[in-house]
């Protein structure tokens, strides 16, 4: 069961219509969404969550195509680059900002780092300070 009992959803990925404004689709996450996306020519999105997922989803749809878990949150943006013929996606991730400060001071009290900590408390169940380079080769 996603999310686990008695915890609520605190973010979404959403795709927009550039045109109209309105929501083409949304994946719903545990916690914010503060990771930039990666679009790429080949209809795949790439997104980070804050318990330390890269996914990989269907722009089209929305549909998860693919994730791995880093060792850390991801709040930074997902890369990519082409070397020797061969296409690599790259993120680093290392929880931090608002939402990772009880993690990063060890603060307890829930109306701490302007109540972050109190709405992030969940995330040390998940995830854990960190700063790793993730880079994976796409198949040709």
């Amino acid at each position: 069961m996603y999310p686990p009992p008695g915890e609520t959803n605190m973010g979404n990925f959403i795709a927009w219509d550039g045109k109209t404004g309105k929501i083409v689709w949304s994946n719903k996450e545990q916690f914010s969404v503060w990771s930039g996306a990666l679009a790429t020519a080949g209809g795949v999105v790439f997104y980070g969550t804050l318990e330390g997922y890269l996914k990989a989803v269907d722009a089209k749809t929305g549909k998860e195509l693919y994730k791995f878990k880093t060792p850390s949150g991801i709040i930074g943006n997902v890369t990519t680059y082409e070397h020797s013929g061969r296409q690599y996606i790259a993120v680093l991730s290392g929880v931090g900002g608002w939402a990772g400060i009880g993690l990063a001071a060890g603060l307890t009290d829930p109306s701490a780092g302007l109540g972050a900590v109190g709405g992030y408390a969940a995330l040390s169940n998940y995830t854990a300070l960190g700063g790793v380079l993730t880079v994976f080769a796409l198949p040709q």
